[in-house]
C-alpha cells in the first residue's frame, strides 16, 4: 500500500511539472472587436471576446469582427522559449474546419513585425478536445499569438502556450513544412494591393531545416499581369539590404514570389527552368519552392525566384546611368521586353512593326529621352534586319524551351537584352510557364498538333510570330542551327528518362506543402485560368505533365528530323558491325544517314541494329 501511495504522489508531481507549471500566462492581446452572432452578427466588445480564448471553457470562444488577419495571444512580459501549443475549436458545426491552417507565431515586438511562425494546424479540430503540438524552437519570444485562417473570424474556443523563461538563440527555428518558410509582416497589417505602391514590411525566412534565418526590413507589392487577378496573389519583395536568398547565385535586393495559382502541379516554372539549363541558355532564373505567410495568415506554396533585372548574376550587362547619353555609353546595356501588356507600363514604346516593348532597364525613373530613342531605333533595326542584329543562338535556345514545354505564352512576353558596344540583340531569360506542359485549353492536346505551339494557337504579341517564322521556318541557317542545338542537348542528357525522374523528385519535394496549399485554395476540382481538364488530384495533375513529356520529346525529335541514339561505346572503343543484318546509320549528331555504309564518306558513325547500337569507323 505504501509503494502505491508513493507512485501516485510521483505521478501527480510529474503532471504538475509538465503542464500547469509550464503553461504560460500574461496579458491577453489580439483583435479588439468581436462579433455577436446572437445580434445579427453585430460588432461587440462584450460578447465572444478575446479573453474567452483563455477562460478554460470550451463552450465559449473568441470570434472576431473582421473575417481575416485576426488573432488572439499573450504578452508574456518577458521572453519565453515556446515548447508546446494547444488549441480547441469553437463549439459549433463549422468550428472544427475553422482551425485548420491556423498559425501560431512568436515575436519580440508588440506589433509582431518580426514574428516567426511556430506551427500551422494541418488537420481539422475536434469540439470539446484540446489538441497539442510540440514546438522545436530555441528562440525566446515575449509576444505569442494564434492567427486564424482566412475568412474564419478566428473562431477559437481555447489556446494554450507552454514554455520556459529565456531569450534563447537562433540555432533552431520552426518551418511549416520541409520547404523554407517566408513570413512577411507589413506595417498596420496592410495587404499589398497593386504593383506600383510598395508596402513597408519585415521579412523572415527560415530554411535549412530550421538552422538558418534571414531577417530584414523590406518592401512588398503585387506583381505580374493576369496572375495578379487571381485570389492567390503574387508578390515582389525588395529587401533593405542585398542577400543571396536561400543560396541563390545573385546577391540582390529584389525577388519575386510566384503564385502558380492555375498550375496545380506547382512546378511548371521549375520544370521549364530545368529545360533552360539543359538547353544552354546563358542565364536561367534561380527558383526554389517556399511556404508563404502574410501577416500571420498562411498563403500557400510559392516559388521564390530571381527578379529579372540587370545584375551580375542575373542579366549580366552594363547598368546605365542618366549620364550615358552619347557615344559608346549610349549603346547599352538595355533590358527590354516584347510585351502584350506594354501599354499598361510607363516606360515603353511601340516598334515600327507594331510590337509593344517595355523598357525594363534603365528603369522608368532614370531613363533619359536619348536612351529611350536609341533603344527604340535599335529594336526597329533588329525587327527589320534580324539577320544582322538578332543573336540566333539565344533566340533558338529560348524557342526550344518554349516549344518543348508547350508554352502558349512564349511570344506573348519575351525578354531581350543588349550589351554596351555590341549591336547584337540577345534573347532571354525564359519566364512565365504557368500555361505550359499541357495546361491551356486553347492548345490542348499539344502533341496532337503537327506544327509548333506558337503557330497552333499560341499567344503572340506584335511582330513576334513573324520574327519566329523568319528564323525557324523560312531560314535554312536557323533550321540547321536549331537541329544542332537540339542534338547537343539530347546527347548531353535531355532525355525522357531524365525529365520524368526530375518531375518525380519535384513532386516528392512538394508533397507536404502542396497538400496544405490545396486546403487553402480548394481548386483541384475546379477549372481555373485556362485549365483544359480537371484531373481531380495532385498525383493525376503530375501524371498529366509526365504523359505530356513522354510524347513531347519524341514529337520534337520527329519535327526537327533528329533520331536519338542511346549512349554507346567511347570513340576509343570503336566496334566492327555485322552488316549482314539490317541496320541504320546515323551521324554522331543523330542525323539519319541511310541504311548502307558503303556509300558514306570516311569517318565515325553510329550503327543501330534493333535496340543495339555501336560506333563504327568507315575507312
Amino acid at each position: 500500500m505504501k509503494r502505491c501511495r508513493i507512485l501516485l504522489i510521483l505521478l501527480a508531481v510529474c503532471s504538475v511539472s509538465v503542464f500547469p507549471e509550464d503553461k504560460l500566462t500574461g496579458t491577453v492581446i489580439g483583435s479588439e472587436l468581436s462579433v455577436d452572432y446572437n445580434n445579427t452578427s453585430a460588432p461587440s466588445r462584450t460578447v465572444n471576446t478575446r479573453d474567452m480564448a483563455f477562460d478554460g471553457d470550451m463552450n465559449t470562444c473568441f470570434a472576431s469582427w473582421d473575417r481575416s488577419y485576426t488573432w488572439v495571444g499573450l504578452d508574456l512580459g518577458e521572453p519565453y522559449i515556446i515548447t508546446r501549443v494547444g488549441w480547441s475549436p469553437r463549439n459549433d458545426g463549422v468550428g472544427p474546419q475553422r482551425v485548420q491552417l491556423g498559425v501560431f507565431e512568436g515575436a519580440s515586438r508588440a506589433d509582431f513585425m518580426d514574428a516567426i511562425p511556430l506551427y500551422i494546424i494541418t488537420e481539422q479540430g475536434v469540439i470539446g478536445r484540446m489538441d497539442y503540438a510540440d514546438i522545436n524552437c530555441t528562440r525566446g519570444f515575449r509576444y505569442v499569438r494564434y492567427v486564424g485562417p482566412s475568412n474564419a473570424r478566428c473562431n477559437i474556443a481555447e489556446i494554450e502556450f507552454y514554455g520556459r523563461r529565456g531569450t534563447g538563440d537562433n540555432s533552431h527555428l520552426p518551418q511549416l513544412t520541409n520547404l523554407p518558410t517566408v513570413s512577411i509582416h507589413t506595417v498596420n497589417n496592410q495587404e499589398p494591393y497593386d504593383k506600383v505602391n510598395d508596402i513597408e514590411s519585415y521579412i523572415s525566412i527560415v530554411s535549412n531545416g530550421g538552422r538558418q534565418l534571414l531577417q530584414d526590413t523590406a518592401y512588398t507589392r503585387l506583381r505580374g499581369n493576369a496572375s495578379m487577378s487571381f485570389p492567390k496573389k503574387p508578390y515582389r519583395i525588395k529587401f533593405e539590404h542585398k542577400h543571396n536568398v536561400l543560396g541563390a547565385p545573385a546577391n540582390a535586393k529584389k525577388w519575386t514570389l510566384i503564385n502558380n495559382y492555375g498550375d496545380k502541379t506547382l512546378m511548371r516554372n521549375q520544370l521549364a527552368f530545368e529545360l533552360s539549363r539543359r538547353l544552354g541558355m546563358p542565364y536561367t532564373p534561380f527558383c526554389t519552392y517556399v511556404d508563404v505567410v502574410l501577416n500571420g495568415e498562411y498563403k500557400g506554396c510559392y516559388q521564390l525566384c530571381d527578379q529579372v533585372q540587370v545584375q551580375k548574376q542575373r542579366v549580366n550587362i552594363t547598368e546605365m546611368s542618366p549620364r550615358d547619353n552619347s557615344g559608346v555609353a549610349l549603346t547599352g546595356g538595355y533590358l527590354i521586353e516584347a510585351d502584350a501588356h506594354a501599354n499598361e507600363e510607363k516606360s515603353m514604346f511601340r516598334s515600327l512593326k507594331g510590337t509593344g516593348v517595355t523598357i525594363k532597364s534603365p528603369d522608368e525613373d532614370s531613363i533619359t529621352a536619348e536612351q529611350k530613342s536609341y533603344i527604340k531605333t535599335h529594336y526597329d533595326k533588329m525587327e527589320s534586319d534580324w539577320r544582322k542584329y538578332l543573336d540566333l543562338n539565344t533566340f533558338l535556345r529560348h524557342f526550344l524551351v518554349g516549344e518543348v514545354s508547350g508554352n502558349t505564352d512564349t511570344y506573348w512576353s519575351v525578354f531581350f537584352y543588349k550589351h554596351r558596344g555590341n549591336d547584337t540583340v540577345f534573347t532571354g531569360p525564359v519566364w512565365d510557364f504557368d500555361l505550359a506542359f499541357e495546361n491551356d485549353s486553347r492548345t490542348y492536346p499539344i502533341n496532337d498538333k503537327s506544327d509548333y505551339v506558337y503557330r497552333s494557337g499560341g499567344s503572340t504579341t506584335g511582330y513576334m510570330r513573324q520574327l519566329a517564322d523568319n528564323v525557324v521556318i523560312n531560314n535554312a541557317e536557323g533550321k540547321a542551327m536549331l537541329l544542332s542545338i537540339w542534338a547537343e542537348a539530347r546527347e548531353k542528357g535531355l532525355t525522357e528518362e531524365y525529365m520524368l525522374d526530375y518531375i518525380d523528385k519535384q513532386a516528392q519535394l512538394l508533397s507536404e506543402s502542396q497538400r496544405l496549399n490545396f486546403i487553402r485554395w480548394p481548386i483541384m476540382n475546379q477549372t481555373v485560368h485556362r485549365n483544359p481538364r480537371i484531373w481531380g488530384s495532385y498525383e493525376a495533375e503530375v501524371k498529366n505533365v509526365k504523359n505530356y513529356i513522354k510524347r513531347r520529346i519524341a514529337w520534337m525529335d520527329k519535327k526537327l528530323g533528329y533520331t536519338y541514339v542511346p549512349p554507346v561505346a567511347a570513340l576509343d572503343d570503336i566496334e566492327s558491325a555485322d552488316t549482314g543484318k539490317p541496320y541504320q546509320v546515323y551521324s554522331l549528331t543523330g542525323q539519319y544517314m541511310g541504311d548502307n555504309i558503303t556509300s558514306l564518306a570516311t569517318g565515325v558513325y553510329i550503327l543501330r541494329q534493333g535496340s543495339a547500337a555501336c560506333k563504327v569507323l568507315i575507312p
